[in-house]
């Protein structure tokens, strides 16, 4: 696609497969347009990488971060199930609004946890409300885990953001879906390794082999899940689409 942006004339442009299409340069069309280019541009950079919570890196777009905090806000849930953990910049960010809110506690999984990670959750002034569980997360072994520790009472959140392929991102939703409470969502992260197919550092295979794939495919298959992007909690304006690196990826279990 080619996009011409002309601030004189206070338009913008597209150019796709022939096809050309002229909007006003601030309307909802041209911001949709400027905000998938530049999150592809962005992820190319590594812009996500610049992040972190309480000196850990976080590897999330600050955006996606606004709109679980606001998620969590509204759902309250008891228990937040994390699948990959990286450097544990999302379990504080979790655990602390956790705490903030007076309740919940954060799960973490992940293939490999590092001795210093684990010693630094186990320090921190949060560490009685996150817990670390080290394995695969579609094993029985951890899955059985993880269902043991939830009281039948408590109000689930899951976010999978582990391994991205489509198979994988699958079997977890499977896994772990079974555990979100009505009125809760169980998200499919960075679903949009699906538009970076093509950009550096992208692979071709992307196109099909990503999470949002996985969580339309789960989606038309389970009617107790909607596929639905959380409600702006205040909405002014004619936006619909919010800047994410999550596209798809929230699904909300029925009530």
């Amino acid at each position: 696609m080619k996009i011409v942006i002309d601030t004189a004339a206070r338009t913008l442009t597209t150019v796709d497969e022939g096809a050309e299409r002229t909007a006003g340069l601030y309307t909802k069309a041209a911001f949709e347009a400027i905000s998938r280019q530049w999150v592809r541009v962005g992820w190319s950079l590594r812009y996500y990488h610049n992040f972190s919570w309480f000196g850990h890196s976080i590897l999330q777009m600050p955006e996606d971060l606004l709109r679980i905090e606001e998620v969590l806000y509204r759902v309250r849930p008891d228990v937040i199930v994390e699948t990959g953990v990286f450097q544990g910049g999302s379990l504080l960010f979790y655990a602390t609004l956790c705490e903030a809110l007076g309740k919940g506690r954060v799960i973490g999984i992940d293939q490999q946890i590092p001795t210093g990670l684990r010693e630094a959750m186990e320090r921190h002034v949060l560490a009685r409300r996150i817990s670390l569980i080290e394995g695969d997360s579609v094993s029985p072994e951890v899955t059985g885990c993880v269902a043991a520790s939830i009281r039948p009472e408590e109000c689930v959140l899951v976010l999978l953001d582990s391994c991205h392929t489509r198979k994988h991102v699958a079997r977890e939703l499977e896994c772990y879906s079974r555990l979100v409470t009505p009125g809760s969502y169980i998200v499919a992260a960075d679903g949009i390794i699906r538009d970076l197919a093509d950009v550096p550092g992208g692979e071709a295979e992307w196109l099909s082999d990503n999470p949002l794939t996985a969580a339309a495919e789960f989606a038309a298959g389970h009617p107790e899940f909607v596929e639905e992007q959380p409600p702006w909690l205040f909405h002014e304006g004619e936006l619909t689409e919010n800047v994410t690196y999550w596209p798809g990826g929230w699904l909300r279990r029925v009530e």
